[in-house]
């Protein structure tokens, strides 16, 4: 008759302690490495956006600063006119506001501007939403995009745009829409400051 041999009883637990060792060590790791996915995602965004932006102005100033039928600051970038800001009282002359206005920026800037810019200056540029009822029912939606006022020059609004994973959420999973008041410590996002090309990174989770 052949012997039947196996694991006792013993090296089963020693083999399941070793597990929940090798589990205990390895799972905050890997939570951190969500964490540093986020922090790089929309770092990555940022330094992109920011490249593309002087991108626009150094094709600008290489043309020999054009004008549109309408007077206004504009360049064909990649088959599309741009729209760019005017010479004013803390505002520089050439940094992109998007396709039709807000060249002067004040009231005519806004999160629409943003989201324009967003689609045209990046290549393939991820689903970005201007409102957080979009956002919630696009799966495909990568970033929300929102005007914040007061953070640069304070009569400018300044363009944020905030990674949808680092956002909070309610009781119902939803993604919840950040606060003017807490506009900059909640969830991962850059904004960008139109008057100056000025592309800041804010890191919250």
């Amino acid at each position: 008759m052949k012997l039947q041999k196996g694991f006792t009883l013993i090296e089963l637990v020693i083999v399941v302690v070793i597990l929940g060792f090798l589990a205990v060590t390895a799972i905050p790791k890997f939570l951190d490495l969500t964490d540093q996915a986020k922090q790089a995602n929309i770092e990555g965004m940022a330094g992109g956006y920011a490249t593309a932006v002087s991108l626009v102005r150094a094709q600008w100033e290489a043309e020999g600063r054009p004008e549109n039928s309408s007077g206004q600051n504009s360049v064909n970038y990649d088959g599309v006119d741009l729209v760019l800001t005017t010479e004013a009282t803390d505002v520089r002359p050439g940094y992109v506001t998007g396709l039709t206005d807000g060249a002067s920026l004040g009231g005519g800037f806004d999160v629409n501007n943003c989201v324009e810019i967003w689609q045209n200056i990046l290549q393939q540029p991820p689903v970005v939403e201007s409102t957080i009822t979009n956002l919630n029912n696009n799966g495909a939606s990568d970033y929300l995009a929102t005007s914040i006022a007061g953070l640069g020059n304070a009569n400018n609004a300044v363009c944020a745009y905030y990674l949808k994973e680092s956002l909070a959420k309610d009781s119902n999973g939803n993604f919840i829409a950040p606060t003017s008041a807490a506009a900059t410590s909640t969830g991962n996002l850059f904004t960008y400051d139109p008057s100056n090309s000025s592309v800041v990174v804010y890191i919250n989770n």
